[in-house]
């Protein structure tokens, strides 16, 4: 059977692993208005919870869905939030500066990696989470990463990380501005340069004056931005190297994968159309909030698909990792900001 009615039987298998991830992202924004604490994280510990549900049954097919097709529909999304005139307004060393941070920061977390014992995905998805976006970032680099039997722990794992060690800059970053008597619109900087998630840099930033608060929103952006062209250059080079190791083992066999994610298409398509003011804002911000919903059902899968036991098996060189970086992108942008006309 073709046409409307056969997608009747796909969205009957789908529903219940979606239904359950989106009441996981209801509970989870529930607590955070409530209490305070981040809802990415609450949304993860809460699918963990309810890891039993991933087995094979009715929720399975619908909770890998949510997982992956909600996902990239989010990261698509994200790009709402993005104009290049926002970018053009700090001015070019600033943008330079940013954009040589997540670059640095992505260098180093590679390198740093071997130290601590850990390979080219885990440092990437770490490193590239530090340096973009936290959470969203993580998810996305995982969406074309190869998958592994470990693939899922690992993204758990950044995702816990980051999101804690964000919310710790959150507390402590506005306090040290402070202590090293940054202006405002340099405060903007480090804070939108420097922390992990959307939401804690506003938080922070806010928290220090509305001028800085504006930078430092404005700052974060222009990270997000650099989502699309790093995804895309990981993406030539997985592809490079899967075409290398077809040859060499003579395999015509697997797909390789794509040039560029048709996510990230969408994303740079978004960004492109936005900055042209083609978006009313009425419909950028119904996007702003569809997208922060449709990353919450899909770390709430991510975290169904998860066992804790898996996760604390990744161990303390995982979590130098991940504090190395932090303080790495915390430095470079404090020397930077030295060497910036004030």
């Amino acid at each position: 059977m073709s046409g409307p009615f056969s997608l009747v039987p796909r969205l009957r298998a789908l529903f219940p692993g979606f239904l359950v991830a989106a009441l996981i992202a209801l509970a989870a924004q529930f607590i955070s208005e409530h209490y305070g604490a981040p809802a990415m994280l609450m949304a993860l510990l809460f699918g963990m919870a309810l890891n039993f549900l991933s087995d094979d049954g009715p929720c399975a097919a619908g909770i890998a869905f949510s997982a992956r097709t909600v996902l990239r529909f989010g990261v698509v999304l994200l790009g709402m939030r993005i104009s290049l005139e926002m970018a053009a307004a700090l001015g070019w060393e600033i943008i330079a500066l940013v954009v040589l941070g997540v670059a640095l920061t992505i260098g180093f977390g590679l390198l740093f990696a071997r130290v601590t014992g850990h390979g080219p995905k885990f440092a990437f998805l770490s490193a590239g989470s530090v340096a973009i976006c936290g959470a969203s970032a993580a998810m996305a680099i995982a969406a074309i990463l190869p998958q592994d039997e470990r693939s899922e722990e690992r993204l758990v794992f950044t995702v816990v990380g980051v999101t804690l060690l964000s919310t710790l800059a959150m507390i402590f970053y506005p306090i040290l501005t402070g202590w090293l008597e940054l202006g405002d619109a340099a405060a903007g900087v480090f804070i939108g340069g420097t922390i992990h998630d959307v939401a804690q840099v506003v938080g922070a930033g806010f928290s220090i004056s509305d001028e800085a608060g504006e930078v430092a929103t404005i700052v974060k952006l222009i990270r997000v931005t650099m989502l699309a062209p790093i995804i895309l250059l990981a993406s030539l080079v997985i592809r490079h190297s899967v075409m290398r190791a077809g040859r060499s083992s003579d395999s015509s066999g697997g797909a390789r994968p794509p040039i560029m994610p048709a996510f990230v298409a969408g994303f740079i398509a978004v960004v492109g159309l936005n900055s042209l003011g083609v978006f009313p804002p009425v419909l950028i911000d119904v996007s702003e909030e569809i997208s922060r919903w449709a990353l919450l059902c899909a770390i709430g899968a991510v975290g169904l698909k998860t066992s804790l036991r898996d996760v604390a098996q990744v161990g303390y060189p995982a979590i130098t990792l991940l504090v190395a970086e932090t303080a790495f992108i915390a430095l470079f942008v404090l020397f930077g900001l030295t060497l910036l006309p004030q």
